[in-house]
């Protein structure tokens, strides 16, 4: 590989990165083109995705900081200069969010009369019901905490919304305290209020608490006041080599989680200077982690909103997902799969088939065995269910990744509840995370010969985020692709090595390699001048070793389109290294999740499907699996159905140029019409258009600047 392809300049910060993909989650909440609930529900999200970040990215960054570590990224930047260029971005970032909030939704909302009112808006009835609830559903939940010699700060947990209070005793006014009451979390953080019907009218949890307090310290003045919330370190220590129990070192770890070092404060903006900076010293943060909130001091909350108002009006139109159906007269899904392999594309395909494969295994007689991983399922799962029933008489095992991220939690409860019904679970290999979606089913057919049936996935086995999420499900009875997928499943419940995972790519084993000779293959093609193109559709990518592939190949003539919904560190359309690559990303309605990779090897495309984007942690920390699709016309149709549609979208496409911006892609032409891929799929699945409707994207050719030895194949 060239020294130069490793230059920092080649490459875009990992971290500014995810922070230009939730700019463009806000772009959607400022969008007048969607539904206005549904734009309160992108700034939620907005919110709920910073969150994370600070509880993982900003609290490893602090960490390696405060461990001396001084080496830099692939773009070259060190920790604390990532921190630093990072704490500016943050500030405008959060400050948007409150613009939007302030300046666009919550006005919009008021004219449709949907309702965030303060305590000084409040008529008479909604002030009696305030009252009321005060007295009956709040102050039994609160407990006031003053701070002195006798009662020391209280543990804040992470998240939890607090009240600040800057007290004066009124026989000892000369002497401030500070007093804090936690919100209680059993009680929503809007509630409605009374109406006749004509509004939605809501006031925050936090007001109540701020309006109740006088009750709560009395003999005392209240100087200042307001709402804060802490943000902690998130992230699990387990060192699972030196654990004789994983699940219960993670079900320790989780409670540590709850109590980690603060990484940021978000606080009322007219809480008042002291009590700010008094948070600050006792929370041992610096200037830039202090975020002020000129407004609901949890942003992420006003989903309540989206969830609680019966307004269809203010929110996408529901579809109709299209339903696979058995063959005629065939009433056997076993049969069906065997005479083809099928394949989803959620949501525009139902995901009722999924559920109906796995509670079919439960309940044909004929079924002996059933393996599946699981890595996040919804909470009232139809899957599980159907697992707790097949194993009272069949061999059911299952591999459930309890450190999958914030559902570390409901994993271990499932985990018991399955165990507890007699299946055999595993918690997959120390040290790696199980994130591949497989479900496999052993069954003694009609003429008697025992076959293996599997699912594979790019997406989690939960019923629920199948509804919102895209994502693509394989269902086969191909001996080839069912025995690496046993193989697989004895890899992860007794760690047993196979020399060959063939037609699977495997990760960890050898999942990297076999993509980079999968990209080296196009670039030589592209050297001999026949048919070479590169089509990747996923999250997420910043492996430096797969970027720089990308880059040989793009030297060496390979057309290279990325669909990267999140993360891109890769620097596209820069001269001599990668003119021929472009990268675009599409948020939308749905939370593109589906990972899908084209090749077009020569004339003879191949295309690989499954749950690994292209960063280290999912070639080298996870087990992962991409499947290949062999049904010629399964490759046609997501070529053409799935990948198509999505390089030809103008609406919800940002494209990325070489400086990390993005921009919409805007074609020109006074008679071109936004296209939105999302919106045409919908359309296809309910009928209204056909697959052919789908704009023609001109054809990009090849730039070819240096010339680059061929590699063997």
């Amino acid at each position: 590989m060239s020294t130069s392809l490793a230059r920092s300049t080649n490459y875009l910060n990992r971290e500014l990165s995810w922070l230009q993909f939730n700019s463009r989650v806000l772009e959607e909440a400022e969008d007048a083109n969607n539904p206005l609930l549904e734009r309160v529900k992108f700034l939620a999200i907005t919110a709920s995705n910073l969150d994370e970040f600070f509880e993982i990215r900003v609290a490893s960054l602090l960490q390696r900081i405060e461990d001396g570590y001084a080496d830099s990224a692939p773009d070259g930047l060190t920790p604390a200069m990532e921190r630093d260029r990072l704490a500016g971005v943050l500030q405008e970032f959060g400050a948007g969010q409150y613009r939007c909030w302030n300046q666009a939704l919550r006005p919009q909302l008021a004219e449709h009369g949907v309702r965030v009112l303060s305590l000084e808006e409040l008529d008479g009835p909604a002030r009696e019901f305030v009252e009321h609830y005060c007295l009956q559903e709040l102050d039994p939940l609160l407990t006031p905490v003053t701070v002195d010699p006798a009662h020391p700060f209280p543990r804040v947990i992470n998240k939890a919304l607090c009240q600040a209070l800057l007290l004066r005793r009124r026989r000892r006014a000369a002497e401030s305290y500070m007093g804090v009451v936690t919100v209680p979390r059993a009680l929503p953080r809007l509630i409605k209020l009374p109406s006749q019907g004509a509004t939605d009218d809501y006031i925050s949890l936090a007001d109540l608490v701020a309006l109740h307090t006088a009750r709560l310290y009395r003999g005392y003045d209240i100087v200042a006041q307001g709402a804060f919330r802490i943000t902690r370190n998130s992230n699990l220590y387990v060192q699972e080599e030196d654990t004789r129990n994983l699940l219960e070192s993670v079900r320790t770890e989780l409670h540590n989680r709850r109590r980690g070092d603060a990484v940021r404060l978000e606080i009322e903006a007219d809480a008042g200077e002291e009590i700010t900076q008094r948070l600050r010293e006792i929370f041992e943060l610096d200037e830039w982690q202090i975020f002020k909130a000129h407004g609901p001091v949890n942003l992420s909350r006003l989903s309540h909103l989206y969830s609680e108002t019966d307004r269809p009006d203010l929110k996408f139109k529901p579809f109709v997902a299209r339903e696979w159906a058995l063959p005629k007269g065939s009433n056997d899904v076993f049969e069906a799969i065997r005479q083809r392999d099928v394949l989803l594309h959620h949501p525009f395909d139902s995901y009722t088939p999924v559920v109906s494969f796995i509670e079919a295994a439960a309940e044909d007689p004929r079924v002996l065995s059933i393996k599946q991983t699981l890595y996040r399922t919804n909470e009232k799962s139809p899957i599980i269910d159907a697992l707790v029933e097949a194993a009272q008489s069949k061999e059911v095992t299952t591999v459930i990744e309890v450190k999958a991220r914030f559902d570390e939690a409901s994993n271990i409860r499932w985990a018991r509840t399955l165990e507890d019904a007699g299946v055999q679970v595993f918690h997959g290999l120390v040290g790696l995370k199980t994130h591949c979606k497989l479900a496999l089913i052993a069954r003694k057919d009609p003429d008697g010969v025992i076959r293996r049936y599997a699912h594979l996935g790019t997406g989690n086995y939960n019923s629920i985020t199948a509804q919102f999420y895209t994502d693509v499900s394989l269902m086969t009875a191909s001996e080839e692709i069912t025995a690496a997928v046993h193989r697989v499943f004895n890899f992860l419940t007794a760690y047993s090595e196979q020399s060959s995972y063939e037609p699977l790519l495997v990760a960890p084993l050898e999942m990297a390699e076999r993509i980079a000779g999968l990209i080296r293959r196009e670039a030589d093609y592209a050297r001999e001048k026949k048919p070479a193109r590169i089509i990747a559709k996923m999250n997420s990518l910043l492996d430096k070793d797969v970027i720089q592939e990308l880059y040989e190949a793009s030297r060496a003539g390979v057309q290279i389109d990325l669909i990267v919904r999140g993360i891109c560190t890769l620097r596209p359309g820069v001269r001599g290294l990668s003119d021929n690559i472009r990268v675009r990303s599409i948020v939308g309605r749905f939370l593109e999740h589906s990972r899908i990779f084209y090749f077009e090897n020569g004339g003879n495309n191949e295309i690989y499907l499954g749950s690994a984007d292209w960063m280290p942690r999912n070639l080298y920390e996870r087990v992962e699996t991409l499947f290949p699709l062999r049904d010629a016309l399964l490759k046609d149709r997501v070529r053409q159905e799935i990948l198509a549609p999505y390089l030809a979208d103008t609406s919800k496409a940002r494209v990325l140029h070489a400086d990390g911006s993005y921009a919409f892609h805007h074609p020109r032409g006074k008679n071109v019409q936004p296209f939105s891929a999302q919106d045409f799929l919908i359309a296809v699945a309910e009928g209204k258009k056909s697959i052919d409707a789908i704009p023609t994207v001109p054809e990009h050719k090849p730039v070819r600047r240096t010339r680059s030895r061929a590699r063997a194949r």
